[in-house]
């Protein structure tokens, strides 16, 4: 399935393995991403957002996002939006 990149993590809490990711795309909640790094290459739904601890259900490109993962990742992975037909 095609892929767009809308994102690279910029840092990461890894006690709640949340990312923040700065976007050069929009990305809603219920999207389905593919987080891709060094040894690292997963895929989930978007299903929590927030930007200063409120939750979102939509930001666009050069917010700075809060985003619940669901495996570890790292500071440089890129985040793509899987785009379903």
């Amino acid at each position: 399935m095609p892929e767009e990149l809308v994102g690279k993590i910029t840092h990461i809490f890894g006690k709640i393995n949340v990312a923040v990711i700065k976007l050069v795309g929009p990305l809603k909640k219920g999207d389905k991403i593919k987080v891709k790094g060094k040894g690292i290459e997963f895929e989930q739904i978007v299903q929590s957002m927030q930007i200063e601890h409120k939750n979102i259900d939509l930001a666009k490109k050069g917010q700075e996002i809060g985003l619940k993962l669901d495996q570890p990742a790292h500071e440089g992975c890129e985040v793509y939006r899987i785009i379903e037909k």
